[in-house]
């Protein structure tokens, strides 16, 4: 969950789910809103062309050293550059603010090249100082390193000897420093402000950024507005405005689309995409996702001071109970009959789009559907069935597990309603605790189980870091960037050998062994990968980028490739239902919230707690 609320949890970070769409309202009347009781009249003589994306997620923060959720990473990609970039047609690293990295001969120290053509938005240029001040503060202020922290713990000093010259210097090897995903802000601006932990970057606009769009407004639950950064040095992007606007029903995000209110929508049910592909002057992107969808154990929540907390089932403790869990659900079926062929059957934690990583357990590894075996390993464990057929914990009580899921997620509670029927031919009560905010509860180590899901990046490091006993909060008070608690010395021993190995097929091996290690233990349980099913109206955008080109997604991009390529549809090409007598494409109430029922798209945390991360 970056699925997972937090998201880092979003669960989706809870997870981060995320649902957005790009919409460019043209209506000729006035539109009475929540924000705007009296009607205005649209003036098609502006000529504004802007693009709104709809999302389902909550901003968790603007403040790119707290954020985890998929929607306000994806936000901050476009605000700040990072040092380097990922090529939209393969995902290799590329410049950024950084033209070019290098590696001492022991590779512990790294000097990037600062481009002397990127600019602040306020005027003043953006230098090896601004890196160093952000790295730097993330290495010294706990709070900095909320949402990214990982990136830098490995740091041992980082110096900007000049305007264009920043020096990384490492405790050990590390083969992350050409996938920094680390949002570079302005020194100037953030060193005057004094607790990171409760700033969220939301109060005063315009915000100074370098990337390619400027954040000009913002109204929690209802919108984010940025526009081109013209100065920007690839180029300023080609709409005149981009909004990203909350929608919390996805049929209603759906309907705009339709009627040509909105020019993209994303996170598509099977039911919405089959609809939608029958509609003129709609296209329908069906790709492989970066995403998994998983069902996350809770192993006794703990603190890096050694303390437990929450409520999480005594039973879950047990790795022969996790695993027969594993073993009573059917991901075929939930492939075909939830998912309707838009995903393919989950096995290791990264997705099979990232082909260099992706696993699969072998023959005798893997935890097959099968009731019968996971009935008998539930009986090994001690975790018998009582006269009226209920498994029992050891004092004695009824096994009946909670499982967190989001409320606007439909997945989650189809998923939700198997899983309930599987967990109980094994004598296993289920209760679906369905809520509009999971983080909370999750947080505090107040579930059993929860469905969770990330948005993986091209290096891997992120989404495996979050399993870490480092990832841990401080103290049962604090909030760590742990998606749910796992501590593993075994795992971690690996996470350390590939961190710092720099030859790429030993690294993708120790990276397998790792999900090797997060499988056979039974904490994530991954069932699906889901495609990324999105729409958008021709009639209103005339390209834009997909990640990667040859089969990719628009929405939640390891990079800004699709908001900022986007072209304009041509005039003459727009629709009666959604264009003015000038045929430019208007904002109206930009940013207006449209709040209406529930049943939306998945809100991706980075894990969906967090969904998701980015």
């Amino acid at each position: 969950m970056k699925t997972p609320e937090q998201p880092r949890r979003g669960l989706v970070r809870p997870r981060l789910a995320a649902a957005a769409g790009v919409a460019a309202l043209t209506l000729s009347a006035g539109l009475a809103t929540p924000l705007n009781p009296a009607p205005q009249q649209a003036q098609a003589k502006e000529g504004k062309k802007v693009l709104t994306v709809a999302v389902a997620q909550s901003v968790d923060s603007l403040s790119p050293f707290l954020a985890s959720r998929l929607v306000s990473t994806s936000i901050h990609r476009l605000m700040y550059e990072y040092l380097t970039n990922y090529d939209p047609a393969d995902n290799h690293a590329v410049p950024g603010l950084a033209t070019k990295w290098t590696p001492s001969a022991d590779k512990l120290t790294w000097t990037y090249t600062i481009r002397s053509n990127s600019r602040w938005s306020d005027g003043q240029q953006a230098t090896a100082e601004d890196a160093a001040w952000t790295f730097d503060k993330m290495m010294t202020d706990e709070a900095a390193g909320t949402a990214n922290g990982s990136f830098v713990a490995n740091f041992r000093k980082v110096t900007a000897p000049s305007p264009t010259k920043l020096v990384i210097e490492l405790k050990k090897p590390q083969a992350t420093m050409a996938a920094l995903d680390v949002p570079i802000v302005p020194k100037h601006v953030w060193e005057k402000v004094g607790d990171l932990s409760k700033f969220n970057n939301d109060k005063s606009f315009p915000v100074v950024g370098n990337g390619p769009f400027v954040l000009t407004g913002y109204k929690a639950d209802s919108y984010v507005r940025l526009k081109p950064n013209k100065t920007f040095w690839r180029g300023a992007p080609k709409f005149d405005e981009l909004v990203f606007k909350y929608y919390k029903d996805g049929d209603a995000a759906v309907a705009a689309l339709q009627k040509g209110e909105v020019s993209f929508v994303s996170n598509l049910t099977p039911a919405q995409s089959t609809a939608l592909k029958s509609e003129p002057d709609v296209k329908v992107n069906d790709a492989p996702g970066r995403r998994f969808y998983a069902l996350a154990t809770n192993p006794g929540a703990q603190a890096k001071d050694g303390k437990h907390f929450g409520d999480g089932a005594r039973s879950l403790l047990d790795q022969k109970v996790r695993q027969a869990l594993f073993m009573s659900i059917d991901r075929q079926t939930l492939i075909d009959k939830v998912f309707q062929g838009h995903a393919v059957a989950g096995a290791g934690y990264i997705p099979p789009r990232f082909s260099t990583y992706a696993w699969k357990p072998s023959a005798d590894q893997e935890l097959a559907y099968d009731p019968a075996k996971a009935a008998k390993l539930l009986d090994e464990a001690g975790y018998k069935k009582n006269a009226d057929g209920k498994r029992v914990e050891k004092n004695g009580k009824p096994i009946d597990y909670r499982i967190l899921c989001h409320a606007t997620d439909p997945n989650d509670k189809a998923v939700g309603q198997y899983v309930k029927e599987w967990f109980g031919k094994l004598g296993i009560g289920v209760t679906l605790n369905c809520l509009d905010n999971v983080t909370d509860p999750w947080l505090a180590g107040d579930y059993d189980l929860a469905f969770d899901g990330w948005s993986v990046n091209p290096d891997p490091d992120f989404v495996l870091s979050i399993h870490t006993c480092g990832a841990l909060p401080a103290t049962p008070k604090d909030t760590g960037a742990t998606d749910n608690f796992i501590c593993d010395k075994k795992y971690d021993d690996l996470y350390g050998r590939q961190l710092a190995e720099y030859d790429a097929g030993k690294r993708t091996d120790l990276v397998k062994q790792m999900q090797s290690r997060l499988y056979d233990t039974g904490y994530m349980n991954v069932m699906a990968y889901p495609n990324a099913v999105e729409a958008y109206r021709t009639d209103q955008i005339k390209s834009i980028e997909t990640m990667p080109k040859a089969a990719g997604n628009i929405y939640g991009q390891d990079g800004y490739w699709s908001w900022w390529s986007a072209v304009p549809a041509d005039s003459s090409g727009a629709s009666s239902g959604g264009s003015g007598s000038t045929g430019v494409i208007i904002g109206i109430a930009a940013g207006v919230v449209v709040l209406v029922g529930a049943g939306a798209f998945l809100a991706m945390r980075r894990r969906s707690t967090a969904d998701d991360r980015e």
